[in-house]
């Protein structure tokens, strides 16, 4: 089939980082300045929109001829660019995204990193952060270039033939490392999920920008108030600086260290010399929980239509294939506790926030329970969420064929009391709330969702949130469930020895349930039942001088995106397993569900979130439609729970 390459350099007066990309396109000054394209190993083209150029008709009509595939690095750009510019449907089922591919083979998501990981030739042009900023943002009005706010072509035609090179080069560079890769290819099924990805991302979800603004307006206001009870306090004239804050708490005696995090707080409280040094800390304590990051998120993204898009990034967590949150991130959303969502939430929209901290307290705390109930569905539909119960455990107990796991699954699925009985000798029917063994419970809870993955006391420590625990017990539940789950224990080195035998061997090694780790062309790659692989690139045997043994490793991008090598073990390969096996499932109910009629406009983590007309469809069908058997995983005990609501929230 032949491959039309494509990429486009626009103008938007819109910040394209911080408000997401169909934000940017949306912007009424909104333009595709160059279009350069390529079919197959053809030369490139650049159209110059600006020179009054067109696009030619026969580009335009293989923009639409489901015959011609359409390739780009991070495919959403040019699609969303050509179907604002020109007013054409890039219909994603025609598509294919080179930085998806990248990913999917555990690369960078940048088209110039990964170019450079792959040592190849072609490499982008270093002058394209400059030209961007040039010709694609805004500019500061000044004496000098005659007040103008935007660059054009003729300001700097020396500039603009630097430009269209730089456009040149990027399909040049794109072809390239899609050529690189192609070795080791996306499955066809998974270029069909992208596509519903797109569908889901291109139309997005609904929000109540009602809600939104009187969110941030309560924040800035509760925020005020206590700067000026800080100013007051104080005498400081600015009492959000930490330089200032810090010089006066020294001079009544107390020294604080350099950033004052809340990891610090409690011990500052308690050296407080004064009431007044205790309250200016407590304020400080408080002006960091106003923190209203998301709902600023919400309203910088919010597009016309009041709707956000392109919220999700398809293959963008890591090597599991789980998608990633962008712009508003909803992966990392606060729970509600509170009673009554929809009063304070129209309590929040009546913008009597008085009135609100007298029925619910603290402010932060409300705003943040609130941040769900933000996403509404269209008008007269309502939100039918499901989500996978216990997910993670379920199919860690499959690949490991903990057969005692998959019995409670398959029939009362009461795992953490069951884990409890096991782990400490108590009949199963006294784990009741009433009961003394219901003590048990916590700790059983906090074990499974703490030790599937090799975890020690440090990880029993971080999943014990509420401190039921304590701390001199961590090591001793870290033993007992191990002993209670035997099987789960050895697929960690299982895993770690079949892995290492295949680099080692270059060969293939089959683990279990249709997982098997093979070596080729010095990529590790771990073949899922599904279909489709888990890439460790660059990966290779060393020996590990902090545990005196040869260990296996492999290379990724660290927290400041540098390409570094990284050692990994059982514990973790099997995480990896598992997260990626879990997010297969859920990608095989999304498929179930589109084909059902159900409308997706969100799933996060392990739960699917529908936006239906009343009277269309029903919570039971949807968890019915997640609790099928998988072909690809037989025995697999799948189970979902669901609700109905009139905004999102955590049932």
């Amino acid at each position: 089939m032949t491959v039309l390459q494509i990429d486009v350099e626009t103008f938007s007066s819109v910040d394209l980082k911080s408000c997401g990309l169909h934000k940017y396109v949306e912007s009424p000054d909104f333009e595709i300045l160059l279009f350069a394209y390529a079919y197959d190993d053809e030369p490139v083209t650049v159209v110059d929109l600006t020179d009054f150029q067109e696009l030619p008709d026969f580009i335009l009509h293989d923009l639409i001829d489901p015959f011609i595939t359409k390739t780009a690095f991070n495919a959403a750009f040019e699609r969303a660019s050509i179907k604002r510019h020109f007013g054409v449907e890039c219909n994603p089922f025609q598509w294919r995204c080179t930085m998806v591919h990248s990913l999917a083979l555990g690369l960078p998501g940048s088209l110039d990193q990964s170019a450079k990981v792959l040592g190849l030739d072609a490499q982008k042009d270093s002058k394209g952060k400059a030209l961007i900023k040039y010709f694609s943002v805004p500019c500061k009005p000044t004496k000098a270039n005659g007040q103008r706010t935007r660059n054009y072509p003729h300001h700097d035609p020396e500039k603009w033939e630097d430009y269209k090179s730089y456009n040149s080069q990027d399909v040049v560079v794109e072809r390239e490392v899609r050529r690189k890769l192609e070795r080791f290819p996306v499955p066809e099924r998974e270029w069909r999920l992208w596509a519903l990805d797109q569908q889901i991302n291109d139309s997005g979800v609904r929000l109540d920008p009602t809600l939104i603004h009187h969110a941030i307006a309560c924040a800035e206001q509760y925020t005020a108030r206590l700067v000026a009870e800080a100013r007051e306090l104080t005498g400081l004239d600015n009492p959000n600086s930490l330089s200032q804050v810090k010089a006066w708490l020294a001079e009544r005696g107390l020294e604080t260290p350099d950033g004052m995090g809340k990891e610090f707080m409690p011990v500052l409280l308690d050296a407080a010399p004064d009431e007044e040094a205790r309250r200016m800390l407590e304020l400080r304590q408080e002006m960091g929980k106003t923190s209203n990051s998301k709902y600023d998120a919400m309203a910088r993204a919010l597009c016309s239509d009041d709707r956000v898009r392109g919220i999700l990034q398809f293959c963008g967590a890591g090597r599991t294939w789980r998608w990633a949150g962008r712009n508003v991130q909803m992966h990392n959303l606060p729970q509600n506790h509170i009673e009554d969502l929809q009063l304070a939430r129209e309590v929040l929209r009546s913008g009597d926030y008085e009135l609100l901290e007298l029925l619910y307290g603290a402010l932060p705390f409300v705003l943040s329970q609130l941040v769900r109930t933000s996403l509404i569905p269209a008008e007269g539909n309502t939100f039918k969420v499901a989500d996978f119960a216990a997910i993670e455990a379920r199919v860690i107990a499959w690949l490991a064929d903990e057969l005692w796991v998959l019995d409670v699954f398959q029939g009362h699925g009461k795992i953490y009391e069951a884990t409890a009985s096991r782990m400490f000798g108590v009949p199963l029917e006294t784990i009741v709330k009433g009961h003394e063994n219901y003590r048990y419970r916590a700790p059983g809870k906090v074990a499974t969702l703490a030790c599937g993955f090799g975890g020690g006391a440090v990880a029993l420590e971080k999943m014990d949130r509420n401190k039921e625990i304590p701390p001199d017990q961590y090591d001793r539940l870290v033993r007992q469930w191990r002993d209670a789950n035997p099987k789960i224990k050895q697929l960690w080195y299982r895993a770690e020895a079949a892995a290492m035998e295949a680099v080692q061997c270059k060969s293939t090694v089959e683990l279990a349930h249709g997982v098997r780790y093979r070596y080729a062309g010095g990529t590790l790659f771990a073949e899922l039942p599904s279909g489709h692989s888990l890439a460790y690139p660059q990966a290779e045997i060393k020996f590990d001088s902090k545990f005196q043994k040869d260990s296996l490793s492999f290379y990724a991008l660290n927290d400041r995106s540098q390409w570094v090598q990284q050692r990994t073990w059982g514990g973790t390969l099997v995480e990896n397993l598992v997260q990626a096996i879990a997010r297969d499932c859920l990608a095989e109910s999304m498929f179930r569900l589109d084909d059902a009629g159900y409308t997706i406009p969100l799933h996060v983590h392990d739960e699917i979130v529908a936006d239906c007309p009343k009277g269309f469809g029903s919570v039971e069908e949807m968890t019915e439609i997640m609790s099928q058997p998988i072909d690809w995983a037989p025995g697999l005990p799948l189970k979902a729970a669901g609700f109905e609501c009139e905004f999102y929230q955590k049932d």
